[in-house]
């Protein structure tokens, strides 16, 4: 036989395979994939966009659920990222930045018209140091993402900070005129503010095993906290303020525990010496 391939075989070989049909819409899910988890940040960015234009129309109202829904989609941009295999680079800058418009900038304004335009300056001062806490607590975030226990946040989440202007102004949306009366407001950003910047670690809850068989406690307490959220918007409020006070008392609470041990080595050191 002649090794020489044969007419046949050489045409078969001169032409490609041809793509199947159903290759295509593959290659289509896949750009679309990574282009779902930016449509969320972009909703995001949206709703503190609208939250903004809604708060210097005064319709107060109607600005501070937009950061609750703020908070919803820039919980889900994350997961979705993560459950597509599809994070990036570009996708955490891209996010971070629309966080600092909807929990930076959207509660500062909003609180400002709610109750700190009558101290003129000092209110302005006190916005600005929201909007600055915000932007330091996202970029640390970014480079310390990693590098940190995933069961805590070191310093206050900005869409918790931002939970606290924004839920104590929908609950009373008709605000303050008197300079007297707003010196009370000026806590209400400055705390969180500072609480961003911070070292106390708040609980992340990223460590729930929701995929457990066992998490029937877990389902409990959900249905438990939709029950109180549907009571009353106050309780929106009560949890708000209560997430932000637990990485103080947290800190506080570790803080006496590390004293008392050492009271109790320094005592034990002194009856051993006594022995001896």
């Amino acid at each position: 036989m002649s090794d020489e391939p044969n007419d046949t075989t050489s045409r078969i070989r001169a032409f490609p395979p041809t793509r199947r049909v159903t290759d295509k819409p593959g290659r289509r899910f896949r750009r679309g994939v990574y282009l779902l988890p930016s449509m969320f940040t972009l909703a995001n960015m949206f709703s503190g966009y609208a939250c903004i234009v809604y708060a210097m129309r005064g319709e107060l109202e109607k600005a501070a659920p937009l950061i609750g829904l703020a908070i919803v989609v820039d919980m889900l941009d994350g997961r979705v990222a993560r459950m597509t295999g599809s994070t990036s680079q570009f996708g955490i800058e891209f996010d971070s930045l629309a966080d600092v418009i909807s929990f930076g900038v959207a509660p500062a304004i909003m609180a400002f018209q709610w109750g700190l335009h009558p101290l003129g300056r000092i209110g302005w001062a006190a916005g600005f140091v929201f909007v600055a806490g915000a932007a330091i607590r996202l970029a640390r975030f970014n480079i310390q993402t990693g590098t940190v226990d995933k069961k805590y946040f070191v310093g206050l989440p900005s869409p918790a900070a931002a939970s606290v202007p924004a839920t104590t102004i929908f609950l009373y949306p008709e605000g303050f005129q008197s300079p007297l009366a707003a010196l009370g407001v000026l806590a209400l950003v400055i705390v969180p503010g500072l609480l961003m910047v911070s070292t106390i670690r708040f609980y992340s809850f990223k460590t729930l095993d929701l995929q457990s068989r066992r998490a029937y406690p877990v389902l409990a307490l959900l249905a438990l906290g939709l029950a109180l959220l549907s009571a009353h918007e106050i309780m929106l409020v009560v949890i708000s303020y209560a997430y932000m006070a637990s990485g103080p008392v947290m800190w506080a609470w570790s803080r006496l525990r590390r004293h008392g041990h050492e009271e109790l080595q320094d005592e034990s050191t002194q009856k051993t010496a006594k022995h001896l």
